[in-house]
């Protein structure tokens, strides 16, 4: 006698991953964390499974698998309306018919079970779990439905018919067929979930890898009020946090490495209202507070991402490989409890050969039309079709770029013929965000304001090559470099890197180096920050005087989310650091202080107050001159803070610090004695390090040397102060001579054997050896000792450097 109720449903805690044909990757995956996580600490909601053999049983004795099989044979799924035509014939047919009665009764048994434990009419979530779905090489997205708030028996048996109907929508349709999946081989597990209540709380995704670029060592957690629906579906630009995976063990640091606040403009919450039986949902506005607040709490966020390393390593011990996680998580509101309520394998970089690197550099600059979060790290250009309703994906033709507010899973389609995605709303795993990045095709998320800046026909380029992403007027050139760094050879000399740009370091760290070189604060504090410190340390003064003034506002628009406005400072720069450090560890990261010059301290916001007027600002008030000055020295602490937050609070004691134009070895002295009594000296095992730009620094250089742990040498400042060329002058100077002077070679040529003879570090990180293939074979000849490059010239320069080892040899 079959036991029908073993065959129908099952509780999650029967099942594991190796069910995944009986119940669905992602039952399977619940049912794995709910035996072997929740000892763990791992907290999963329970429920049961309405399971693949119910499913089969429901069409064969309805008849409905005949009929499943005559609709759908013959399809072409780029005939969109056909498409469209067949898909709904199906799913009518499906929620028309009945459950056999004998199926009905389990699934009821099972709902009064969790009633048992959660009370009368428990709110469940009732999840589709395909027998292909949430497997790696396949990501269906969003491809079926998903109800939540569902409430007593008569909804759950409307909901639970729903959802074996939803299999069959255009786009799950369409999607199996572009991944050759049979449409009755394929089945349908459903589970029924103990609802979390996050429409009281909030809700989010965490991958435990980088999405952009690969990178395995962080956490990637996305999250905003409400329901989860909100970030999948890319209605709302969600807070995003970044977390460096190495360190969560270790109960000394706290190795948040990013946040990055989200506009949150809506949530979606549980309604009263009902559609064919079912309970729904309804999306609201938020408050003002909502907007301006965190979603969750740094405690969280470090559970949250330890709980992602716990569920990663279990799934990469029990395959065998590493498998990165894609989860969503939830917090209830009335409990403040955590969840995570689903687990699947990432299905695109856990694919990837990372010896193989394709970089996309954009050649040209046009004029810009609008920005947002970039993915796919890819360019395209292509004629603009916006798309506002579903009923006009007709017209889209293949090729063209998609812009739209938003997409969801009717989109497919036509994302599957685009050559680009653009949209007003979402973050990095919105629906879009998933779908063009699994189909390897440039998208930029939560521009705000795309579909009113870009007509239809207009021709654009989609620069999606780092973390910001730009839409471009016009088609322009770009190249695409690819490198098999399993094939180059490894130099004697050291090749770091020079990286301004804290969102494009992870994506670099996969060229062969030995760390960072140069770590510029400057592009941090201009993009992250954007307003001069002084403002920030003066902001209750500057309120005071004036408190609805523009500088006030401007300040608080970019600081939304703090109240502290002299620890947003500190956050965002050592964040900025923080991704540098995080990337390329445990290599050294050699971290220059900031050496704006009065003119560009000018443009931040509020620096028209504090900075003056320089004729020649390039020989003016700038780096260590700076640090000391008393209109300054309360602000460079600031940076202090953040190079302390680095490495004693997130755990990065790679990160190394740099003096810019340090004139004087006294001036020298008098950094380094505000360092340490801010907590940074060489008894906290830091080095410090000074920028070798002045030819002042090459005749005292043993001077130099006696305060200072090593040199770097700043090619571009050297040479305008030993040749009297301004580094910004005009044409008519510029071509008189370079870096290749004689007499700037003779005094790197001396502060190398300086450096080289008191045993202290010597390196470059000037712009000479990335422009002249023949100046990096000049040093290596010298004897320095690394050679810090721009990232796109890496390889063309390691090659360099290459032959000159073997020709001194």
């Amino acid at each position: 006698m079959i036991n029908m109720e073993k065959q129908f449903t099952k509780i999650f805690k029967e099942v594991g991953i190796e069910d995944v044909a009986e119940v669905g990757g992602k039952n399977a995956s619940l049912g794995e964390m709910i035996q072997d996580l929740i000892p763990k600490g791992v907290n999963v909601p329970d429920g049961f499974i309405v399971t693949a053999t119910a499913y089969r049983y429901f069409l064969k004795k309805t008849g409905l698998d005949e009929f499943i099989k005559k609709t759908l044979t013959g399809l072409n799924t780029r005939n969109l309306a056909d498409l469209a035509s067949r898909a709904r014939l199906v799913r009518e047919k499906i929620k028309n018919a009945e459950f056999p009665e004998d199926l009905k009764k389990e699934i009821i048994k099972g709902y009064r079970e969790l009633e048992k434990r959660y009370g009368k009419n428990a709110d469940v979530a009732v999840r589709s779990s395909a027998t292909a779905e949430d497997l790696p090489g396949a990501s269906f997205a969003g491809e079926h439905e998903t109800y939540l708030n569902i409430r007593g028996t008569d909804q759950l048996i409307e909901a639970v018919r729903a959802d074996m109907a939803s299999l069959f929508t255009d786009r799950a349709i369409s999607y199996r067929v572009d991944k050759k999946f049979d449409h009755l081989k394929v089945a349908l597990s459903v589970g029924i979930q103990k609802m979390v209540r996050s429409d009281l709380g909030c809700s989010g995704v965490m991958f435990t890898v980088d999405t952009e670029s690969g990178f395995k060592d962080v956490v990637l957690i996305n999250g905003a009020w409400g329901l989860g629906e909100m970030i999948v579906q890319g209605e709302v630009t969600p807070d995003e946090f970044l977390i460096f995976k190495p360190n969560l063990n270790n109960s000394k640091f706290r190795p948040i490495i990013d946040k990055k606040l989200g506009n949150k403009n809506r949530k979606m919450i549980y309604s009263d209202h009902t559609t064919l039986g079912i309970k729904t949902t309804k999306i609201i506005n938020t408050t003002p507070k909502e907007k301006e607040s965190w979603v969750l709490t740094d405690q969280e966020i470090l559970k949250l991402a330890e709980w992602g390393k716990i569920i990663e390593e279990h799934y990469s011990k029990k395959n065998g490989k590493w498998t990165p996680m894609d989860t969503e998580w939830a917090k209830d509101g009335k409990t403040g409890q955590l969840f995570i309520v689903q687990a699947r394998p990432e299905t695109v970089q856990a694919q990837r050969d990372f010896s193989k690197i394709k970089e996309y550099n954009l050649q040209e600059k046009g004029k810009e039309i609008t920005k947002g979060t970039s993915v796919g790290n890819k360019i395209a250009s292509g004629k603009a079709h916006i798309i506002f309703d579903i009923k006009h994906l007709k017209d889209f033709k293949p090729g063209e770029i998609l812009v739209s507010t938003m997409t969801d899973p009717n989109f497919e389609p036509v994302m599957k013929i685009a050559s680009a995605i653009v949209t007003d709303k979402g973050g990095r795993t919105s629906h879009a965000a998933i779908v063009s990045r699994e189909l390897g095709i440039p998208c930029i998320v939560g521009t705000e304001n795309a579909t009113k800046k870009i007509k239809t026909g207009q021709t654009i380029t989609v620069d999606a090559s780092g973390t910001e992403g730009t839409v471009y007027e016009g088609t322009l050139k770009f190249k695409i470099i690819e490198h098999d760094i399993k094939k180059l050879p490894k130099p004697k000399t050291k090749i770091m890197m020079n990286i301004a740009t804290p969102d494009t370091a992870f994506e670099k760290s996969f060229l062969p180096n030995s760390g960072v070189g140069l770590a510029r604060e400057e592009f941090i504090i201009a993009s992250n920050i954007g307003i001069h410190p002084k403002a920030l340390i003066d902001y209750k003064k500057l309120r005071k005087e004036n408190p609805g003034g523009k500088l006030i506002g401007e300040i608080n628009k970019r600081s939304a989310g703090y109240q502290d406005k002299i620890q947003f400072y500190v956050d965002k720069l050592s964040y900025g650091i923080a991704k540098i450090g995080a990337a390329f560890y445990p290599n050294p990261i050699i971290v220059r202080f900031s050496d704006f010059k009065t003119n560009e301290y000018r443009t931040l916001i509020g620096g028209d107050l504090y900075e003056p007027h320089e004729e020649n600002p390039m020989i003016g008030w700038r780096g260590a001159s700076r640090y000391y000055h008393p209109d300054f020295a309360d602000a460079f602490v600031l940076e202090l803070k953040a190079i302390r937050k680095v490495r004693e609070e997130i755990g990065l004691n790679n990160v190394e610090v740099m003096i810019p134009f340090c004139r004087t070895v006294e001036e020298g002295k008098k950094v380094i004695e505000i360092m340490k009594k801010n907590g940074l000296d060489r008894k906290s095992g830091i080095k410090i390090n000074v920028m070798c730009e002045i030819p002042a620094n090459v005749i005292l250089a043993d001077k130099f040397l006696d305060i200072f742990d090593g040199m770097s040498i700043g090619s571009n400042d050297l040479t305008q102060l030993t040749v009297g060329i301004d580094r910004d002058g005009n044409d008519k100077i510029k071509k008189i001579t370079n870096e290749k002077d004689e007499s700037v070679k003779t005094l790197i040529s001396e502060v190398i054997k300086k450096c080289k003879a008191r045993g202290k570090y010597i390196g470059i990180c000037g712009q000479a050896p990335s422009d002249y293939p023949d100046f990096a074979q000049f040093l290596v000849e010298q004897g320095i000792e690394s050679i810090s490059l721009n990232p796109d010239t890496v390889i063309k320069t390691t090659l360099a450097v290459v032959e000159q080892e073997r020709k001194l040899k």
